[in-house]
């Protein structure tokens, strides 16, 4: 490399530099959204409200409805149609959407008992139901829905989207939540929740993290894969 060339790839590695130099001076973004203690108390639900819901059924579910000691009764298999209602044997329509598993057997319980059976006793068993989600969006790998589980974290939601990337800004981890029809928000640090620091925060089904970009570690990123093609640093 001649001394011309090695000059002009000082020049423009010193211009990268003063870019990130330039951002680094910039005012951050300071979200609205309330951060620490108050970003915790921004998304915290009472006890109940932390415990698995009770689920309700809903359109495109399905059910098995067994009647004890009446096979010809039982249906293994139906789903619910697009009002939420199932159609029995001899007692046809019987709107299931919003009862629980035991209500609806209830339901069908007093259909059958008023015309044709005699204490009939009825089972009604979820096979396949809605699916529970979170999204993760942002800086990670990954972005994307993920199915929920009780117990999930920030954390494992992270690991989930194959943790955050190298332009993530760690202090700007906000998680969006609805509670009783209500829209809230918290930001959260994830450096301190890694250190200990700060609590893990527990997830409720459809959460959605966002991760922050960070325009530093975006402009040092550009600065690192740019080195190798200014050829500035030499074997002696």
């Amino acid at each position: 490399m001649t001394r011309l060339s090695t000059l002009a790839s000082m020049v423009r590695f010193a211009g990268l530099c003063g870019v990130l130099v330039l951002t680094a001076c910039q005012r951050p973004l300071n979200p609205v959204v309330p951060a620490g203690q108050a970003g915790y108390d921004a998304v915290a639900v009472d006890a109940a409200s932390s415990l698995p819901e009770r689920y309700t059924l809903n359109p495109g579910d399905v059910i098995a409805v067994r009647v004890f000691d009446e096979p010809n009764l039982s249906v293994e298999e139906i789903a619910l149609d697009n009002a939420g209602i199932v159609t029995l044997p001899l007692i046809g329509e019987v709107r299931a959407v919003g009862l629980s598993a035991t209500e609806l057997a209830a339901a069908i319980e007093a259909a059958y008992a008023s015309n044709y059976l005699r204490d009939p006793r009825i089972s009604v068993i979820v096979k396949q139901g809605r699916t529970r989600t979170i999204a993760v969006e942002g800086e990670v790998e990954q972005p994307g829905v993920f199915p929920y589980a009780e117990g999930q974290t920030l954390l494992t939601a992270l690991a989930l989207a194959q943790s955050p990337t190298d332009t993530a800004k760690l202090d700007e981890v906000m998680i969006f939540r609805t509670i009783d029809g209500q829209s809230t928000a918290g930001r959260f640090d994830l450096r301190a929740i890694r250190g200990g620091r700060m609590p893990d925060v527990a997830l409720m089904s459809g959460d959605v993290v966002v991760v922050g970009y960070s325009s530093v570690r975006g402009a040092w990123q550009d600065v690192l894969r740019a080195v190798p093609v200014f050829g500035i640093f030499r074997p002696i």
